[in-house]
């Protein structure tokens, strides 16, 4: 397996082993992602350890399991976004909107989240990194009023499917998509929909590395 090539301490990691890594993981995604996006996104790794030091932006720690657990997963729902104005809603460090800002330079993501510190390192990101398409808001969800409604609204882990709907409807453009990552196929929640939403598509995602189940649930707004 390509993980093999890095040494097990996080210490003894280079920046240049890392790359290897990350190249090596958006190929067996069958992603091609040239060589200045996934140096900014290298960047995005370096500031975001950085920065967990102080302000707690995420519980992994060791970089591998970052390149596994935030971008490669981020970077896995890439292909299936339909239009071109998104947000991510709960972003916390901007996951997986930062990825997918990267290497989606042609889309714009708003990344909204409550936590003042989160929103924070999201400017210095944004900054750092020259993210023109990229905006970064302070605020709930459900209080968030947009100038447009987006093309699609996007979840990582962020509630179940019906509190995602129910408190971001109003954020989505008619005939747009919620588009929430999960990790086990969430039977139960889609069981529970609201009434005229229905699942666009219900797709098994594969994360180089990741031992755990992911799912990408698309669902249409009526």
């Amino acid at each position: 397996m390509w993980l093999n090539i890095l040494p097990k301490s996080s210490s003894e990691i280079s920046v240049a082993q890392l790359d290897i890594a990350l190249k090596e993981g958006i190929a067996a995604q069958g992603l091609q992602i040239g060589d200045q996006a996934r140096a900014a996104m290298l960047q995005y790794l370096g500031l975001l350890q950085r920065w967990n030091r102080a302000y707690n932006l995420t519980s992994i720690k060791d970089p591998v399991q970052m390149l596994s657990y935030h971008l490669l997963d981020s970077l896995s729902i890439g292909q299936y976004l339909q239009g071109q104005a998104f947000i991510d809603v709960g972003t916390g460090a901007g996951l997986p909107g930062i990825p997918l800002a990267v290497t989606h330079p042609d889309k714009a993501f708003s990344l909204l989240d409550s936590n003042g510190k989160k929103v924070r390192f999201l400017f210095q990101i944004k900054t750092a990194l020259k993210l023109s398409n990229v905006k970064e808001l302070q605020g709930r969800v459900e209080e968030h009023e947009p100038d447009q409604p987006y093309d699609g609204v996007i979840s990582r882990a962020f509630a179940s499917l019906t509190d995602m709907i129910e408190g971001s409807e109003h954020l989505l453009a008619p005939g747009g998509y919620f588009y929430a990552m999960k990790g086990r196929y969430p039977d139960k929640e889609l069981s529970e929909l609201p009434k005229g939403y229905k699942v666009e598509q219900a797709i098994e995602l594969d994360v180089p590395t990741l031992d755990q189940q992911r799912h990408l649930i698309i669902i249409e707004k009526p």
